[in-house]
């Protein structure tokens, strides 16, 4: 039984409990959004060392590590180290994205050390091995689609993207679009291309049982992927990318009926005033579903420093109510993250969460901050570093410009306000 059929029956599971104690709520109020399709639990029945985490309305924001090789750089112990970074920064779930090397043996030694709710993208794995038997891409077929979907869910990946939304309609409106970056998703370019070169349908829409029937067998929660969204700016908000929202609205429903979990995945590349529009209009066509976001990205000249863009929208977004940040780092659009980058973009992305808890959640999220002032009031640096996002920064920032006069920082020494000027 899945966690939204077992909600839908009134039974608390013991992932339900475990999520309202993370979050300090009752038990109950999980259930009743599980219930609703408004809560995910991503928990695979096979991955036997999770903890589990919740995602959606009236929860803590969560954050996102994407992981992953690709062909220029395939080294497995590299995505541990990033697994362990991680981990470590806070991140609340990861991704497998590799396109390279053993992706059976990368996947499965990356759950095995993976605590966290573990998410991949089986088209990746699907087209690599069409390039390889078939020479291209784009002879893929759907059992081998559907086949690498199987060999993930088995392995206990907690959630799949699936980019069931890139459908030939979408496709052709992709093409009169004028978009200046085109289609920017790998998943969903890979979809686009095998639908023109077969003219045929893109099978992840035409089968959309097949793949429920998978996902409820292993309780393997759906992410809608976000094929058409905008990589720039200027393709903001345009008529492929609502077009796919409206498809993933339809089959979240479809989902829900048949007891399987869903969430959609959303943009992208966003001007400021479009990021709570779309975070909007995403909660009305799909219902409350939770919505995950790339960023979104707000101006798109800061290579180098997009962990800072995204983090940026990310706070927007999830104030306007998005409930799942994907970080992004700084090597976005660059290169293939580093560990050290990983650990900034973690980082990163729960600030921006946590900036927008402080207004979704009031004093659930604020206490911290609470805290936090009176432990600056007080001078109290080892208060200060235990309530940090980022202990290890905070600690090594201060050690680095330490003050002759240990009670103070060196930005006032002598002349801190605190010093002269207490609270009472």
């Amino acid at each position: 039984m899945t966690q939204l059929e077992a909600a839908l029956r009134g039974e608390i599971t013991p992932q339900m409990r475990r999520v309202a104690e993370r979050e300090g709520v009752e038990p109950e109020i999980i259930l009743r959004g599980v219930a609703a399709g408004r809560v995910v639990i991503p928990a695979n029945v096979n991955h036997a060392n999770l903890d589990p985490a919740g995602i959606g309305e009236g929860l803590r924001i969560k954050v996102n590590a994407n992981l992953g090789t690709s062909s220029a750089i395939a080294d497995v112990d590299d995505e541990l180290a990033k697994l362990a970074a991680a981990v470590e920064a806070g991140a609340d779930t990861v991704m497998d994205l590799s396109s390279a090397g053993d992706l059976d043996a990368i996947r499965r030694r990356l759950l095995a050390q993976c605590p966290l709710p573990f998410g991949s993208v089986p088209i990746y794995q699907a087209a690599v091995e069409a390039a390889k038997r078939h020479g291209q891409i784009t002879a893929m077929t759907a059992d081998d689609i559907f086949d690498a979907i199987r060999r993930h869910a088995e392995d206990g990946v907690d959630f799949l993207t699936v980019h069931c939304g890139v459908t030939r309609e979408g496709v052709r409106h992709l093409e009169s679009s004028g978009r200046i970056a085109g289609m920017v998703s790998r998943g969903g370019t890979f979809l686009a291309c095998w639908i023109m070169a077969n003219d045929a349908e893109n099978p992840l829409y035409e089968q959309f049982d097949r793949l429920l029937e998978i996902a409820r067998a292993h309780d393997a929660t759906l992410s809608l992927g976000d094929g058409m969204r905008p990589g720039a700016i200027a393709d903001a908000t345009d008529r492929p990318q609502v077009h796919e929202l409206v498809v993933l609205g339809e089959l979240v429903e479809r989902a829900r009926t048949a007891g399987v979990q869903a969430m959609v995945e959303g943009p992208g590349h966003l001007p400021l005033d479009q990021v709570a529009a779309n975070v909007a209009m995403e909660k009305r066509i799909c219902r409350g579903a939770p919505f995950y976001v790339l960023g979104p990205i707000v101006t798109d000249i800061a290579p180098g420093y997009d962990h800072i863009t995204s983090a940026i929208g990310g706070a927007l977004a999830g104030m306007a109510g998005a409930d799942f940040l994907c970080y992004v780092t700084p090597s976005e659009h660059l290169a293939l993250p580093s560990a050290r980058d990983v650990r900034e973009g973690v980082i990163a992305a729960r600030i921006a969460a946590h900036a927008a808890d402080i207004v979704r959640l009031g004093a659930r999220a604020s206490a911290r901050d609470e805290a936090m002032s009176r432990a600056r009031r007080d001078l109290d640096w080892e208060q200060q570093f235990r309530l940090a996002l980022d202990p290890v920064r905070a600690r090594e920032l201060h050690a680095r410009g330490a003050a002759e006069e240990a009670e103070a920082c060196s930005m006032c020494g002598e002349f801190c306000v605190f010093k002269l000027l207490a609270p009472k």
